[in-house]
């Protein structure tokens, strides 16, 4: 069972040198996040990601506790699609609908064949972005790095955008922004400057969640160009809920980050940061038994109804200790 309260995540000198070295990060400038009671940070992780995050958001409301009723929810790549699903739909259906269209697993050593070459486009993204974090000097280096590669992925493939917003706009169940208050994260492909987009800022939840979720190629919204929001400081984006009073973090990488500890935006120095300011914080990150599903074999859509499976039991036996933390 993965979750903490008040234990750090890295250790004492760790977490020393990660304050030292902790970024201002803050809103954009057309948006300020009013403090409020609760707030939920669905995390990146992938296609399997999303899966688990539905599932433990399942596995809670099963047992009673509906979190999808925070006073702020804000979505990261493939938490962005979670929280725009779940701001419409009821997590049960949700989760039934992750198990009813899974395709069938082969088996044996053509199972074998298939994860590896499902696994491939993952290998060769990481090795591409591995390369440019190598070559960065800061986290806004890094985005500014990964925005010129993205927007010339972009400029090589056609209608990548088109297709892309095709795609987004079938996993979501509604296409409007909800009136509860959802925070979807992004980073603006020719400058590297952090975006939050929001019921005001002018942007569909399509093209929100499909800026959010851009890891590859840079998606278009008119003559701009966004891409994943867990580069805007780490996969959860956990510092927007800065003001709250409780903070639940579902992360399906568990809080893990590929950028060095000195750039300052690991999970743990967010949530230190929210815990001095006067935040209660709980997270929720995957057992042990199910971390293959993620990294490498985060976009293994033969593994969505395991990682679903498995986030479900997690909010079932984690239910009654976050019930009494969120009410």
């Amino acid at each position: 069972m993965n979750t903490t309260s008040s234990s750090p995540l890295t250790s004492a000198s760790a977490s020393d040198q990660l304050r030292s070295h902790q970024p201002q990060l803050r809103v954009d400038a057309s948006h300020r996040v009013p403090d409020g009671e609760r707030a939920l940070i669905l995390g990146g992780g992938g296609s399997t990601g999303n899966a688990w995050l539905i599932g433990v958001v399942a596995g809670l409301f099963d047992a009673g506790l509906d979190v999808t009723a925070a006073d702020l929810t804000v979505g990261t790549s493939a938490g962005s699609t979670a929280a725009a699903q779940l701001a419409w739909a009821n997590p049960a259906e949700l989760l039934d609908a992750v198990l009813a269209a899974a395709p069938p697993r082969p088996s044996g050593l053509v199972d074998n064949v298939g994860a590896n070459h499902r696994a491939r486009p993952v290998s060769d993204h990481m090795a591409r972005t591995g390369k440019i974090l190598e070559s960065s000097t800061d986290m806004a280096d890094m985005r500014r790095r990964m925005g010129a590669a993205a927007i010339d992925m972009a400029a090589a493939m056609d209608d990548s955008s088109a297709r892309w917003h095709a795609t987004v706009a079938a996993r979501l169940p509604h296409q409007e922004w909800p009136e509860r208050l959802v925070l979807l994260t992004a980073v603006d492909a020719e400058t590297g400057e952090p975006v939050v987009f929001h019921r005001h800022s002018g942007v569909e939840l399509v093209d929100a969640v499909a800026a959010s979720c851009a890891s590859g190629f840079a998606y278009a919204i008119g003559s701009n160009h966004y891409i994943d929001g867990g580069y805007r400081a780490n996969a959860e984006n956990a510092d927007l809920a800065a003001g709250y009073s409780r903070v639940l973090v579902l992360s399906p990488f568990g809080g893990r980050t590929r950028t060095p500890l000195e750039w300052g935006m690991h999970l743990s120095g967010q949530l230190d940061e929210l815990r001095r300011s006067g935040s209660r914080v709980e997270t929720i990150f995957p057992d042990s038994e199910a971390e293959h599903m993620f990294g490498i074999n985060a976009m293994d859509l033969t593994l969505r109804p395991a990682a679903a499976q498995a986030g479900f039991g997690q909010g079932r036996v984690l239910a009654e200790h976050i019930t009494e933390f969120w009410r």
